[in-house]
């Protein structure tokens, strides 16, 4: 392992000076879960690892009936998934923490850690970058590509995010609290994610020195909210796709709708043309089918994907019943 210097600040403030006097080549430790296996593969080289493990304030959930919660980003995964309150209030996202790899990694794995985890892409993780190249041409386009990108692969990227806690957070508008050398930045969580196409830049809208302080959900009421997976095995394995759902109702037609995809683009994908095509309808089997082949208008798959835009439409179909609550 590249060597590197060890720092465990007590603050946030502390932790953001030593960050930003390194740029570029000092980083956030959390739960280290996915962090140190990329250390050991000598894809990430810090030469300085910030622990937050002391920083107590980034610690907690909070809840309010009026504003929702506040996850500090620090929570583990097993805390998400065991709170009374975010169980009680918005059951879904408690079940797709319980979902996440196995006991041990929940257990450390953070909740900033998993919306901020690198690409499980076997070229990124084998030191070819995120956007690999050989001889001027694509290594996904022209090699083994079965887990890529079938949405927002049109430019050079075509690794899938792999976090299944963003697409729901996504849906359910949660806004993520960045600290940097300037403060606090709020901004929504779908924008924290971005494609590059450039060599050197990275997936996450991080500036230098800024880090992952805490999480915002509204409450649940008045919204009917689900998350599917489709995985290849049942447990410890990461999923090939995700589709997560919130719906604000008037009687029996859609007011609202969110629909995000997971595991099938470079970023969390928002499904924008179903959520349009939702707007409005009463939700039938019909109506439930066609969304899940608007979710995946513009799909464009690769050599060896293409079952991937079927299970994305399954993935949606099936939430969009739990959420309905529909048994047909």
């Amino acid at each position: 392992m590249h060597p590197f210097e060890y720092a465990s600040p007590a603050t946030v403030d502390q932790a953001v000076k030593l960050l930003a006097a390194l740029p570029g080549k000092a980083t956030v430790l959390a739960g280290g879960s996915d962090l140190l296996g990329l250390m050991k593969e000598g894809v990430e080289t810090p030469e300085r690892l910030v622990s937050l493990k002391a920083v107590r304030a980034l610690r907690g959930i909070r809840y309010a009936p009026e504003t929702g919660f506040r996850i500090g980003a620090l929570v583990t995964v097993t805390e998400l998934a065991a709170d009374a309150a975010l169980r009680w209030e918005l059951p879904a996202l408690s079940d797709a923490a319980g979902r996440v790899a196995g006991p041990q990694i929940r257990n450390v794995a953070t909740v900033g850690g998993n919306l901020c985890q690198r690409p499980r892409c076997w070229y990124f993780r084998n030191g070819f970058g995120l956007l690999p190249q050989h001889d001027g041409k694509s290594m996904v386009v022209e090699g083994d590509n079965r887990y890529h990108a079938i949405l927002g692969n049109q430019g050079p990227a075509a690794f899938v995010t792999p976090s299944t806690l963003a697409p729901l957070l996504i849906a359910l508008e949660a806004q993520v609290v960045l600290h940097g050398p300037n403060g606090d930045r709020k901004i929504p969580l779908e924008h924290f994610y971005r494609i590059p196409v450039a060599q050197g830049e990275i997936e996450h809208d991080l500036n230098p020195g800024e880090l992952v302080t805490e999480i915002t959900v509204g409450p649940g009421a008045g919204r009917r909210i689900a998350s599917y997976e489709v995985r290849q095995r049942e447990t410890l394995d990461w999923s090939l796709a995700t589709a997560s759902v919130a719906l604000e109702m008037e009687g029996p037609i859609v007011k609202k709708a969110r629909v995000v995809l997971g595991q099938v683009a470079p970023m969390p994908w928002v499904a924008a043309d179903a959520e349009r095509f939702l707007k409005g309808k009463a939700i039938d089997p019909g109506i439930i089918r066609e969304a899940g082949e608007a979710a995946v208008l513009g799909a464009k798959a690769l050599s060896r994907n293409g079952y991937k835009i079927q299970l994305a439409k399954v993935a949606v179909q099936r939430a969009l019943r739990a959420a309905a609550g529909r048994e047909d």
